[in-house]
């Protein structure tokens, strides 16, 4: 049986959940009715799904949302994982710090010779630069880390688009799908367990 962990994203990203149907509850509605019929099991991590109720009111569809998603956290206690990916984190971190330095010195000199551009906008600028010079292509939430160690553990599919948590995914060995391909691979599955 196939396991999938899922991050919000799914659900959230409108590149992501118009496959299933364009207005967002139809959508969910359709992952719903398309997980029932599969032979797989499908989870997300508490964190995440906290993190998801915020952005995503499921109102009715709760109950049914939690009998098709495991509400699971990886456990953390008892799980290993390569040493080489805390040292690649920390490598990383470091980086991203030492650019996003650079990014806050070429700003504070620039906002030396401020013309016509207000500080305002050129503390948004710094602000924007900062965040993606930091923040892009990186683990950079505890939610990130659970939806990877779930993976990791239960060797589930990986279905997410943030890139950050694909690459790192991808180094530790988790399998990994195109998050818009999730219909097609459920739809997959359903053929696959009617013809069995």
């Amino acid at each position: 049986m196939e396991s999938f962990v899922l991050d919000t994203s799914v659900f959230t990203n409108p590149d992501v959940y118009q496959q299933f149907q364009k207005d967002r509850e139809g959508a969910i509605e359709n992952f719903i009715h398309l997980a029932l019929h599969t032979n797989a099991e499908f989870y997300m991590p508490s964190s995440v799904y906290s993190e998801f109720l915020k952005m995503v009111e499921l109102k009715h569809l709760a109950p049914e949302f939690e009998l098709v998603v495991k509400i699971r956290s990886p456990r953390k206690f008892n799980l290993k994982i390569p040493s080489e990916l805390l040292y690649e984190l920390i490598e990383e971190i470091r980086h991203r710090i030492n650019k996003g330095l650079r990014i806050a010195e070429e700003h504070t000199k620039e906002a030396g010779k401020v013309s016509g551009e207000s500080v305002g906008k050129l503390v948004s600028k710094l602000r924007e630069k900062y965040r993606e010079a930091l923040r892009q292509g990186i683990i950079d939430s505890k939610e990130d880390v659970d939806v990877l160690l779930l993976a990791y553990e239960l060797d589930a599919v990986l279905v997410s688009g943030d890139d950050g948590l694909r690459k790192w995914a991808d180094k530790v060995g988790i399998k990994l799908i195109n998050p818009k391909n999730l219909r097609g691979i459920m739809e997959g599955l359903i053929k696959h367990k009617a013809s069995t």
